[in-house]
């Protein structure tokens, strides 16, 4: 989890795109969205987030293959206390276990 969260970042994502969608709706709580093919528009108070993904090639590994995104996040009219909060819940619910 980082400690700041700027308007605008993009993640190399380890996950796949089914695995992503899934998650989603948990990781954006009670905020509406909406859904459509690579991207969805989150309304956050009185502005929004805009996340756009891609595909990427996997991460290989010796024989090991991680399935990889490429996520933009773009935060238009957010407060700053909003964002950090939102972005706060979002990575704790988007984090995937290692150890």
């Amino acid at each position: 989890m980082q400690s700041y969260y700027p308007e605008r970042f993009e993640r190399d994502m380890g996950t796949s795109e089914t695995e992503w969608l899934s998650a989603l709706p948990r990781a954006l709580g009670d905020h509406a969205f909406e859904l459509t093919t690579g991207q969805a528009h989150v309304h956050i108070g009185e502005g929004h987030l805009l996340l756009q993904w891609r595909i990427l090639p996997p991460r290989v590994i010796a024989l090991l293959r991680l399935q990889r995104l490429g996520v933009s996040f773009v935060f238009e009219g957010v407060e700053e206390d909003a964002r950090q909060r939102f972005m706060k819940r979002f990575d704790l619910t988007m984090q995937r276990g290692g150890g």
